[in-house]
């Protein structure tokens, strides 16, 4: 019996102490939230909303602007060259290329990203340059970049098909033409540089095949056996020195 109104006892307080605690609960206040949408008298308010716009759409054209507008084009192509003519699969895995790829343009870059800082940023952080002319400083600094790797003809193209009028320097090129330009430039430079790479190992397949089909070997796949021998030759000659070497020296002319 005590063994039960000690259990009666027990249930009696958690009861009552699960009432009290509901009653705090309700008792705290509960946040809400209000959004008004309506117009605003402030001009000042409407354009600080207009510039947060405008650099939300910025952002979400970034990964474009960094793929188009900078040796990330050239870079990625050759790497995944080396990784097809390798046959290695996903070895390296995409990770590995895209932040290897991420880290040479930024080297590569950085005179450009330089330039920009001290004639775009830091005057319009001083607030010397209005946003306008900053942006447009800026993009004198890219298209100086751009045009250098441009093949005359590529752009011609482009200003040709849009009707503009021949420029009279790199700061009058129009970025509507310069970039596609410059992307198929790119494209056309990181394709040459990719077959030169797909050469020795496509020898070593050939010779590799030859040989097992002259000891009859018709079921082994030529794969298997030379893709060893691919990365050992790649191993002997430094291959990843010399590829990063050859993508340096590529944008040195």
């Amino acid at each position: 019996m005590n063994h039960r109104r000690r259990l009666y006892l027990v249930l009696l307080l958690l009861c009552l102490s699960g009432m009290l605690s509901g009653q705090a609960y309700a008792a705290d206040p509960i946040p809400g939230i209000n959004i008004d949408i309506g117009t605003s008298g402030d001009p000042q308010g409407a354009s600080n909303t207009v510039t947060i716009l405008l650099m939300i759409t910025i952002l979400s054209i970034a990964p474009a602007i960094l793929v188009l507008m900078t040796s990330f084009t050239r870079i990625i192509i050759v790497l995944g060259f080396v990784r097809t003519s390798l046959g290695t699969m996903s070895m390296p895995p995409n990770q590995v290329l895209i932040g290897l790829a991420l880290f040479l343009t930024f080297f590569i870059m950085a005179p450009t990203l330089g330039e920009i800082n001290q004639t775009a940023l830091q005057p319009y952080m001083r607030g010397e340059l209005t946003q306008t002319a900053a942006l447009d400083n800026a993009s004198v600094s890219m298209k100086k970049f751009m045009f250098q790797h441009t093949r005359q003809k590529d752009l011609k193209l482009f200003l040709d098909y849009s009707k503009a009028a021949p420029p009279t320097g790199v700061e009058d090129t129009p970025l509507t033409a310069l970039v596609p330009a410059y992307a198929i430039s790119e494209l056309k430079t990181a394709f040459q540089m990719g077959f030169m790479i797909f050469i020795p190992f496509l020898v070593i397949d050939m010779v590799v095949a030859s040989t097992l089909m002259a000891m009859g070997m018709m079921m082994l796949p030529p794969v298997m056996i030379s893709l060893p021998f691919k990365i050992l030759l790649f191993i002997l000659v430094d291959g990843w020195y010399l590829v990063v070497r050859s993508l340096l020296l590529s944008y040195n002319t």
